[in-house]
């Protein structure tokens, strides 16, 4: 695919985001029959109680007030959006008050995608299931449609690319992508934060771990790949890495 049709599409979804953020922000009713979907496919909206998943609803429909999203040859569906905004309520779901001021939209892909963003079966290398844009896609997150749906199946398996790349986000509120959340972090939890960071990279190392090896590429790939871990299987984590599910429990302010 030609790399220079990629960022044409992408431009046009920006400018009709810059459209979209002159006028009113209008939050829409959430969609009644979004409800069974949610209980099919998100374990975490399945598991709260009824007042809270009216609350999840509420906070996805602000999300989606906020951002938008876009796609590169394929249509969107309702399942799309639902996971989507989905993924960016459920780590920061205990904070009332958030928004993603570090985005502006969300383009999904049909596949997986290398560093040019070419997704086509000549194309090489496509290792790439979401990112977070810099330079020219500063405020986009482009995630694979394939890898989106899969972090939603219960397999059990600890990982979910969309809350992994929103859990980036939530690392890049302080500007600074390093694996250090100031924003869920009080100061004095900082240092004994990374000591246990660095430990738990260690036995990523040295095969140790449960987490994928992925997460000891540096501090922030471990804080996303860990914080998508407790979200997607945190009993496991929690039998497996217990004082690393305390931190992240006390971080993101919820318990399972």
């Amino acid at each position: 695919m030609d790399v220079y049709f990629v960022i044409f599409i992408i431009l046009i979804g920006f400018v009709g985001y810059a459209f979209f953020r002159t006028g009113k922000r209008t939050i829409k009713p959430f969609p009644a029959h979004w409800h069974v979907l949610l209980v099919k496919e998100v374990e975490f909206y399945r598991g709260l109680s009824a007042d809270e998943q009216l609350r999840f609803q509420k906070r996805m429909m602000q999300f989606l007030s906020e951002v938008y999203i876009d796609s590169v040859n394929l249509e969107i569906t309702e399942l799309d959006t639902i996971l989507i905004a989905a993924s960016g309520v459920i780590p920061v779901f205990a904070f009332n008050d958030w928004h993603y001021n570090t985005l502006s939209g969300v383009i999904l892909y049909p596949d997986n995608f290398n560093e040019d963003f070419e997704f086509s079966k000549t194309s090489k290398s496509k290792r790439i299931a979401g990112v977070v844009g810099t330079g020219r896609l500063q405020g986009k997150m482009i995630i694979s449609k394939k890898a989106l749906h899969h972090g939603f199946k219960n397999d059990n398996d600890g990982r979910n690319t969309a809350i992994h790349e929103f859990v980036h986000l939530i690392d890049k509120m302080d500007e600074s992508v390093d694996g250090i959340p100031e924003i869920l972090l009080q100061h004095p939890n900082v240092i004994p934060w990374l000591e246990l960071v660095y430990k738990e990279m260690e036995s990523i190392s040295n095969n140790k771990s449960k987490l994928r090896p992925y997460g000891a590429t540096n501090q922030a790939e471990f804080f996303a790949v860990a914080s998508e871990y407790f979200f997607e299987s945190p009993e496991r984590l929690k039998k497996d890495h217990p004082e690393l599910y305390s931190a992240l429990s006390k971080s993101f302010k919820v318990k399972f």
